[in-house]
């Protein structure tokens, strides 16, 4: 039915599991990214050490990401997304299980928890190699922005999912803290659910193209687009959902269902901005759309920064979300075009690396921020850092030509 709904003319019927998956991944990342301080805070932890796991869970993907990049070639993809969702099962009962900061510093690190509003999980590049082979051309921008949808709108019941936990507590009279640990073993649960889902896709949908390959003949333009993703992913780590969802709680006393409420709206503003994508992709270019809906996007936040009336600064973080997150398939479309086919996924995963990477810095020293009071400060860092990334990035590759294959 999935498939049905959200699948392009001409793309392969097998990339429905795909969207699925991404649904399901979603839908997980969605609340745990609200979740994740308040459980902290619930065992005790403070914030300087919320900012540290968020940046671990980021730093051990960017390597898993990394390694996928360099080696992934050897394996077999669908083998390859099994063990991401197994590593994923384990991570969501290792962080329920977990009581201290030691035990969850190392679940965080080599797990798949994802703190950010993005995809930047190791489920990525794998994910995208199997979707560039199962359309081309137009069709290609219209299946990345369908995956891209997919992802946000159910980030977004997510994010509506962050209340569940104190209606448990009032529904069923167990602890906040036991009600936090359900979700967390929920998302193990989902991690299950993905492993079966992988296991149904096909052995080989395209034999010939399917086939990875280390980087080759694309390896200058894709390290040249990994080192300004570095810049973009930097700044992202600044203001990731968990470090946003701080500074709501810190900055205006946000509630957790409120909180939740809040990145429900976002979430559902960035869906269903991202079915604007393709159309105007397909008018003023990949690459102009990526850059002239995201430094809007970076303004809005700045202003956020400073303004004392949370329904101003919630509108402008809801204007945000309409445009923050258009480049993602402009982004995903570029990136499998400009590289032969067989260099697909390890071009996926030496261009998300970055913003695994690069943005695992970010969280601990916005979280030091505002452990020092500077509640304003990773926002106007994130904004300008990405404005300044917007205006590279146009500037290398706006006369960059694209493959429809």
């Amino acid at each position: 039915m999935l498939d049905r709904l959200l699948l392009p003319p001409g793309a392969d019927r097998s990339a429905g599991r795909l969207l699925f998956s991404r649904a399901l991944r979603g839908l997980a990342d969605g609340y745990v990214a609200i979740l994740l301080p308040a459980y902290l805070f619930a065992l005790g932890l403070g914030t300087w050490e919320v900012g540290v796991l968020a940046s671990a869970t980021l730093f051990g993907s960017a390597l898993a990401t990394l390694a996928v990049g360099a080696w992934g070639h050897r394996f077999h993809g669908r083998w390859l997304l099994g063990a991401a969702a197994v590593l994923m099962a384990l991570t969501g009962f290792g962080f329920a299980a977990a009581a201290s900061f030691w035990p969850l510093l190392v679940v965080a690190f080599v797990g798949t928890l994802n703190p950010s509003s993005g995809d930047v999980s190791v489920f990525l590049p794998l994910e995208h190699a199997r979707l560039a082979n199962a359309a081309g051309g137009p069709a290609r921008t219209a299946l990345f922005a369908r995956y891209s949808l997919t992802g946000a709108l159910f980030a977004a019941l997510g994010a509506l999912a962050a209340g569940l936990p104190d209606a448990l507590t009032v529904w069923a009279g167990i602890s906040r803290l036991d009600a936090l640990r359900a979700m967390f073993l929920m998302y193990g649960l989902i991690g299950a659910a993905l492993w079966v889902l992988y296991r149904g896709l096909p052995e080989s949908p395209q034999a010939s193209s399917e086939r990875l390959t280390p980087l080759g003949p694309s390896r200058t333009i894709v390290l040249r687009l990994a080192a300004l993703f570095c810049v973009d992913s930097f700044a992202g780590g600044l203001a990731v959902n968990a470090l946003l969802a701080l500074w709501l709680f810190q900055r205006f006393d946000l509630s957790l269902a409120a909180a939740g409420a809040f990145f429900f709206w976002a979430g559902l503003c960035s869906a269903l901005s991202q079915l604007a994508a393709p159309r105007l992709a397909g008018r003023i270019g990949l690459v102009n759309t990526m850059v002239f809906t995201h430094i809007p996007a970076s303004l809005c936040l700045i202003a956020a920064a400073f303004v004392a009336d949370v329904r101003v600064a919630l509108g402008l973080m809801l204007l945000r979300a309409l445009l923050s997150q258009m480049d993602v398939p402009a982004r995903g479309a570029f990136v499998m075009s400009v590289v032969t086919p067989g260099e697909r996924a390890a071009a996926a995963s030496f261009t998300a690396v970055p913003r695994s990477l690069a943005a695992a810095a970010g969280p601990g020293l916005g979280g030091a921020m505002f452990a020092a009071g500077w509640l304003a400060a990773p926002l106007v860092a994130c904004g300008v850092l990405k404005i300044a990334y917007d205006v590279a990035l146009w500037r290398a590759f706006r006369h960059t030509p694209v493959g429809g294959d």
